[in-house]
């Protein structure tokens, strides 16, 4: 079952239990962000919202949209997608001046409706997958509001948040019933951070909220976010003139296939020995710059997993910045052999400790970043490494 259908179900049967119940939890005098009382800011983390239209994300019982319209003045529209929990919501306090109640989808309904000057949700979001949610809140919300977001960050089990955006399952305790399991986004403060500005949200501060009682491992994390301007559709950009630009500069690639029998060099019909390798072309990577060319001078295939790159070497030849870059080939299919058309052949495997005289300078420049260690004259240029892959 997708992981909003089973939370769907889940608040469906808590709404139940607690009609059944007949509990209704009383007006807080504070709003409260973590599920006990006395920790953390209050309302005035929303700022002024008198007489503002403020969404509440997963109402539930409707007791904080109350608070905040009676406390505060502010226009309250309570969205609770559970049936159960809306109902518990409309029969104690659909009299209140200043509320609303809402049964619906908080990013469905969000299509719809006037922006609203400010948003929170006190322990729902994260039952939301947050590529729903936040550009929904987004579009939802008017440049500038607040959004305030509580959210789990270590549970009763001292299991802490999650560092990759996929749900897990906690349990909702309901005294004297069985738990209810639900699939939960307990993210790490960091990669809400990083959702939020993706969605075009800035950061104004993230607070850890642990419990009173020291020997409880559980903690809350309170997340103020503010709604950023939106950003113009597209930048614009334009030559500088009409005339194509003069040539002064010259990207090329070298591969390194290194097997049993040593490295792979072919002959430049003017003479040099050569590793495979050539020009870069326009909007092509460096990777499937080697794949290609790798592919036209030798007829070897590799894929752009097989291909690690070492760096780039900048020299300078007549005048003409030169830049290449090196790759070190792990993998490939077939058997190197001349190419029609090609002004490279007669591929060969050279052992390391017997490499030929009369190298192509830059085969040799990128053999010596590679391993320092071989005894290759050559003239300098300037070698900066990539950083390894993470």
């Amino acid at each position: 079952m997708p992981a909003e259908d089973t939370n769907t179900r889940a608040w469906q049967i808590y709404g139940q239990r607690q009609l059944a119940r007949a509990y209704t939890p009383p007006i807080p005098d504070r709003l409260g962000w973590a599920p006990w009382e006395g920790i953390g800011p209050g309302a005035e983390v929303l700022g002024d919202v008198a007489g503002r239209r403020v969404l509440d994300i997963g109402s539930g019982a409707g007791h904080h949209a109350v608070h905040l319209a009676q406390t505060y003045g502010a226009r309250v529209t309570g969205i609770e997608l559970s049936p159960t929990q809306h109902e518990r919501a409309v029969s104690a306090h659909a009299d209140v001046d200043g509320v609303e109640f809402v049964q619906a989808d908080v990013a469905e309904y969000l299509t719809g409706a006037e922006p609203f000057d400010a948003a929170y949700a006190i322990g729902t979001l994260a039952f939301i997958d947050p590529h729903r949610s936040l550009p929904a809140l987004r579009d939802g919300l008017r440049r500038g509001a607040p959004l305030i977001l509580s959210l789990l960050h270590t549970d009763l089990h001292g299991r802490g948040p999650s560092t990759e955006v996929a749900p897990r399952e906690q349990m909702i305790l309901l005294r004297d019933d069985p738990p209810l399991p639900t699939q939960m986004w307990v993210l790490a403060p960091q990669l809400w951070e990083d959702l939020l500005t993706e969605y075009g949200f800035r950061i104004e501060a993230i607070d850890l909220l642990p419990h009173p009682d020291k020997s409880a491992t559980v903690i809350q994390q309170l997340i103020r976010a503010r709604r950023l301007p939106d950003r113009p559709a597209r930048v614009s950009s334009r030559p500088r003139s009409t005339r194509a630009p003069a040539a002064h500069a010259a990207v090329g690639v070298g591969a390194i296939l290194l097997s049993e029998q040593g490295i792979l060099l072919g002959r430049h019909r003017r003479g040099t020995l050569e590793l495979p390798g050539g020009s870069v072309e326009a909007g092509e990577s460096f990777e499937d710059a080697v794949i290609r060319e790798l592919a036209e001078e030798t007829g070897l295939v590799a894929r752009a997993d097989d291909v690690r790159l070492l760096g780039t070497l900048i020299d300078h030849v007549a005048g003409v910045l030169r830049v290449t870059v090196g790759a070190l080939v792990h993998a490939w299919q077939g058997q190197p052999a001349t190419q029609p058309d090609e002004s490279v052949g007669d591929w060969a495997w050279y052992p390391l400790d017997q490499l030929p005289d009369g190298l192509f300078v830059c085969s040799a420049q990128i053999l010596t970043a590679w391993r320092p260690d071989l005894a290759i004259d050559h003239p300098s240029a300037h070698f900066t490494a990539f950083a390894p892959a993470k």
